[in-house]
């Protein structure tokens, strides 16, 4: 019990430190795409640490790895418009856009694994819209691109999700982040020149405080929280810590209403509209729950 106990405070750190990531996006002064650089720059040089300074590699078949790489890509892709989000609207807009990743989710595993699909998802998925409409209807039309980046992002955070799900039980779970976010900075490399030829006025290099959020971005918010992340599901259900999970926007919103005061740009109409989109994801696993098999439920 007291290991059960640890791990979900250690989860919920985990899940708060989640939360935390937006509001680290919006403080940073540095431009979406190479405020990712330096994230996953970070965090990959502690992964490769952390695995043994490579060594868990040489097991993961080369295919594998290249498999894992392209996720990167989508992981890198991910949180450029995650960050770009914030950037164009602000962190409550980003982490309320976020939480539509279940709708895409609903719609695309089945699509994407020829798994069946599960009519009560495509119920929860729908709920969102409503949600999402006023959520719109009450932001400045000058909000509207980083509504549209975040909707994009909770879409490839989808994607990756769904794809990490069919390989996870090719590698442990270390080195397929470190494959994945190494991957992501070699590809975001890849693409400093073309981007820095439209942008030439945008920094790379940090400056004053943000070496300070970038390393606090990389090595708490990513890097332990992840390891926490991981060393907690050993000890409590999938069930609960996917609802603990779903608190990462409302951890988020709430940290941007107290750190940013957000609350001062957005109205009563805005965070209805957060309320029924957050109704309807912490309605899902304990529909899932439910309808599940008795012989499958989550005890």
């Amino acid at each position: 019990m007291k290991a059960e106990k640890r791990a979900y405070l250690e989860l919920h750190i985990a899940v708060l430190l989640f939360g935390f990531t937006a509001i680290l996006g919006d403080l940073i002064v540095l431009k979406a795409v190479p405020l990712v650089w330096w994230r996953v720059f970070i965090t990959s040089i502690s992964l490769f640490i952390l695995i043994g300074f490579g060594k868990t590699l040489k097991n993961i078949p080369r295919k594998t790895i290249f498999q894992f790489m392209g996720i990167g890509v989508l992981v890198g892709l991910h949180w450029i418009t995650f960050f770009g989000s914030i950037k164009y609207s602000n962190a409550s807009i980003c982490l309320v856009c976020l939480a539509t990743t279940s709708f895409f989710t609903a719609f695309l595993e089945p699509l994407l694994t020829s798994s069946k699909f599960k009519w009560y998802e495509l119920v929860i998925g729908a709920m969102i819209i409503p949600g999402m409409i006023l959520v719109v209807n009450n932001i400045e039309i000058g909000m509207m691109t980083g509504v549209w980046l975040g909707i994009v992002s909770a879409l490839l955070a989808s994607l990756f999700a769904i794809f990490n799900k069919s390989l996870v039980n090719e590698a442990d779970s270390l080195s397929i982040t470190f494959i994945e976010l190494s991957s992501a900075c070699l590809f975001i490399s890849l693409l400093f020149p073309a981007y820095y030829q439209y942008f030439p006025d945008d920094n790379f290099w940090p400056v004053g405080t943000d070496w300070i959020y970038l390393i606090v971005l990389a090595l708490l918010c990513t890097t332990l929280a992840y390891v926490l992340a991981l060393r907690a599901l050993k000890y409590i259900s999938a069930f609960a810590a996917n609802l603990t999970v779903n608190l990462e926007p409302v951890y988020g919103i709430f940290l941007a209403i107290w750190i940013l005061n957000e609350n001062k740009e957005l109205n009563q109409g805005f965070y209805l509209g957060v309320f029924i989109i957050l109704l309807a994801v912490f309605s899902y696993p304990f529909v899932r729950n439910w309808l599940a098999p008795k012989n499958q439920k989550t005890k």
